[in-house]
């Protein structure tokens, strides 16, 4: 990823909170003689797992991506996974007067390392009910593994391939108009809120003090 040192984001607790917060991501793999392959996914972020911390997610057996997987795990081979965090469009009349161009601000994540399979099957459940939990959470009446029929769940456990990712690279770009004086930026923020991007606009404010 292009990151200008300006918009370098070297923060490790905001990375990991743009991991956790928008963790729907997309897993790509490229073997040698191979187009690409890209799968959605959303993950589980644990950085207390290595340096890096570990990526921890599943996908359909039926999703041959999952062969290239093991492939890359046999060969030490690398997958890149991408989050992208909020954005938005930023439009030249909100700076003020002067010469100006629309742009795009925006946060995203690359994170890189040898994928490995989850086999043991108890290891998976643990992964699916972490998952669950993750995403149950802040429910009045949160869904969760617990008194599902077990022939039920070991069947849809079948078809599922679970796995990690120890990070062994992590690139964060934070575009926020810093090219930009602190005043501008502020307007920019006051505009995106008013367009419905609170998100984003939160993110600016933390450049605009």
């Amino acid at each position: 990823m292009y990151v200008p040192e300006i918009f370098k984001l070297d923060d490790p607790h905001r990375i990991a909170a743009v991991l956790r917060r928008f963790n729907f991501a997309l897993l790509v793999s490229a073997l040698e003689g191979r187009a690409p392959v890209a799968t959605h996914l959303p993950f589980i972020f644990d950085a207390a797992r290595g340096d890096k911390g570990t990526l921890i997610a599943h996908m359909a057996r039926a999703n041959p991506h999952w062969r290239d997987l093991a492939k890359l795990a046999e060969t030490g081979g690398e997958a890149l996974t991408i989050f992208s965090g909020p954005h938005a469009y930023i439009s030249p009349s909100w700076y003020g007067p002067g010469d100006a161009v629309p742009t795009w601000n925006y946060v995203a994540v690359h994170a890189t390392g040898v994928p490995r399979l989850v086999e043991d099957p108890a290891a998976v459940r643990a992964i699916l009910t972490e998952l669950v939990a993750v995403h149950e959470a802040g429910r009045a009446a949160p869904w969760s593994l617990e008194g599902q029929g077990e022939a039920f769940l070991a069947r849809m456990q079948r078809g599922i391939v679970a796995f990690e990712i120890p990070v062994a690279r992590l690139e964060a770009k934070a575009k926020l108009s810093q090219n930009k004086d602190a005043g501008v930026r502020r307007s920019v923020a006051a505009a995106l809120r008013e367009d419905g991007e609170a998100d984003l606009a939160e993110w600016m404010d933390s450049v605009s003090a």
